[in-house]
């Protein structure tokens, strides 16, 4: 079932030999480590990718904030409260960051909104689960802001200039994020039996979904062989997750908490673990709309947009008679 929902058949990456003058120039810059910025010539596929992988990376930051903002009022001291406040204060910021990235390669805020809101844009599956206790804030920063700060940190070597410059800050603010959440696990597995028990059955239901967040495996990947080609990703899909997996395991242990996975073994041959096989229908079948909360989330969002009209049409007529003025002290000053 799961090579019917996929294609196996990637575009093939092209030879220099291949291109146009233009393009070989293109990606024998790329291939010398140079940034690509907004107003330089670039393939047109070159754009649409990042326009594509940016504004995905932004909503998923801006809906990323919802599974945790429902815990701000029920944070059970105040310091807890004050950290996850300024967490997801974080997450705005970052949306906001790779929203201008993505403008400056010529699409609009309004655009990635509407795509959003119309399902045309996806934002990481993760987003879509629920958050049932206040372990899983916890797991959140330990293993989704974990498994987001793996695939973050190549981008601050991305080809595109504004996007690898925008990540330099939030990686600083996500390893913040992993670290919270660590710390936060490491007192509750210190409390009573029920609370260790809380933050295991929290790290039983966000594991595989975790590991979901790099993608599909590389051999269904549809764009990750371009991607790396320009210098976009630095590293495949498969390669991170097994990063993320042979980083994460010890740190469970060190928890005394036990990994999921009836497969999970070391190798010492690869000097890495051997690990199973994430369930992809259920990651395709959350991607299409179906996971437990995307309706939820994304009416959120809606809502969001619609409650705030009166605010932005406030500030649009604000510009507009800041213009006037401006264009009436013209007229009369000549």
């Amino acid at each position: 079932m799961y090579a019917q929902m996929v294609k196996t058949d990637a575009a093939r990456v092209r030879s220099l030999d291949e291109m146009e003058p233009h393009e070989r120039a293109f990606q024998e810059r790329v291939d010398a480590g140079q940034k690509i910025e907004p107003k330089e010539w670039m393939p047109e596929g070159y754009r649409k990718t990042l326009v594509r992988q940016i504004s995905q990376h932004a909503h998923s930051e801006i809906v990323g904030q919802l599974p945790e903002g429902n815990w701000i009022s029920r944070a059970p001291t105040l310091e807890r409260k004050a950290i996850l406040l300024a967490k997801v204060q974080d997450e705005a910021g970052h949306g906001l960051y790779l929203y201008c990235a993505a403008e400056t390669l010529g699409i609009s805020r309004d655009q990635m909104y509407e795509q959003l809101h119309s399902g045309k844009a996806k934002y990481s599956s993760i987003f879509n689960y629920p958050t049932l206790t206040w372990a899983d804030i916890g797991a959140i920063g330990w293993l989704v802001d974990g498994a987001a700060i793996m695939n973050q940190v190549p981008l601050q070597r991305c080809s595109y200039g504004p996007y690898a410059r925008a990540m330099v800050r939030i990686c600083k603010e996500e390893s913040f994020h992993q670290r919270q959440g660590f710390d936060a696990l490491a007192r509750m597995v210190k409390g009573t039996p029920a609370q260790k028990a809380m933050v295991q059955d929290a790290l039983n239901r966000w594991w595989w979904p975790s590991l979901m967040m790099f993608g599909p495996s590389d051999d269904a990947s549809v764009h990750s062989a371009q991607s790396m080609a320009w210098k976009i990703k630095q590293n495949s899909n498969d390669e991170l997750r097994q990063k993320f997996v042979d980083q994460t395991v010890p740190q469970a242990k060190y928890l005394g908490l036990t990994v999921p996975d009836p497969d999970l073994k070391w190798n010492e041959e690869k000097g890495g673990h051997d690990f199973g096989e994430p369930d992809w229908e259920e990651f395709f079948n959350v991607i299409a709309g179906n996971g437990p909360c995307n309706a939820e989330r994304l009416d959120a969002r809606k809502k969001a947009w619609s409650d705030g009209a009166w605010f932005r049409d406030g500030l649009t007529a604000h510009a507009e008679k800041a213009a006037d003025r401006r264009a009436a002290a013209k007229i009369a000053a000549e």
